[in-house]
């Protein structure tokens, strides 16, 4: 059973960057046969009708997978922002997501940080999103959404997140406000399966060592969506609902952190860490 935060996120995702077209879809598929029920997509992965149209083909209840997706950076606009939402929505197949996230905030505010934040809360308002976060938003930014939109109104706030990015700035900031963070790429490109300490502790547990990166971060309080095409790979990961880390554990993996950013695009905000 896949625990969930305190919103009703589930902790264990599955990413679906690159799974487009008919292959995007069996790979889907396999996930959800394999017990995946949270699923991220976005606007700009070109992922969101491989989503819908493998959640329809899996049998399974719309009500039984928890679908996020993400507003881009370029449909923040006043007159963008909806008829976006409404698209995504059309593309997925589906009258509502269970969570929906500006991808990234606006590049040197070109659309006002109140016009897309407010547009996001009418999204909730609609009934076409159930739940509301951001993504990729520094602390200054989280301060200024909770003083527009109020305290608790963030579900999540999706960012870079490995055992070599642990940005504890921000992480302590937001279990303060109580508000999980998200880590996409959790697995750092696959860097953490060739990582010696990693390594070392999956094999006490008997899982791999991305398997003990994704419990890592579990245990930390964060939501984890990692990225795979290969149900090997996408049961490997699964295990690591299992795993229990102890003290010592946790100390050898929290000295790995090295601030090894992998995704800082000239669009990034000025991060915390």
């Amino acid at each position: 059973m896949i625990a969930t935060t305190a919103h009703g996120i589930p902790k264990l995702g599955l990413g679906t960057f690159g799974r487009t077209g008919e292959d995007g879809v069996s790979a889907l598929l396999d996930a959800l046969e394999i017990g995946y029920r949270h699923i991220d997509t976005a606007q700009s992965y070109d992922t969101e009708s491989s989503v819908g149209e493998a959640v329809r083909r899996s049998g399974l209840a719309r009500s039984e997978v928890f679908i996020t997706t993400k507003v881009a950076d370029t449909n923040l606009a006043k007159a963008d922002f909806l008829p976006s939402v409404e698209k995504s929505l059309e593309t997925l197949g589906v009258d509502g997501v269970d969570l929906l996230l500006i991808h990234w905030p606006s590049d040197k505010d070109a659309v006002p940080f109140e016009d897309y934040m407010l547009a996001l809360a009418h999204t909730q308002e609609k009934d076409w999103a159930k739940r509301i976060g951001v993504s990729n938003f520094p602390i200054a930014l989280l301060e200024k959404a909770e003083t527009l939109l109020g305290a608790g109104a963030l579900s999540t706030n999706q960012v870079e997140l490995h055992p070599f990015l642990q940005s504890p700035k921000l992480t302590a900031y937001a279990k303060e406000k109580s508000l999980p963070l998200t880590a996409y790429m959790p697995l750092a490109k696959g860097k953490v399966s060739k990582d010696a300490v990693l390594e070392r502790i999956g094999e006490k547990h008997g899982v791999t060592a991305a398997a003990i990166s994704l419990a890592f971060l579990m245990a930390e309080g964060h939501v984890v969506i990692p990225a795979s095409s290969s149900p090997d790979r996408l049961r490997e990961n699964m295990t690591a609902i299992g795993v229990t880390l102890d003290a010592d554990d946790m100390a050898a993996i929290r000295a790995l952190d090295q601030g090894g950013r992998m995704i800082d695009p000239d669009k990034a905000p000025e991060w915390d860490d």
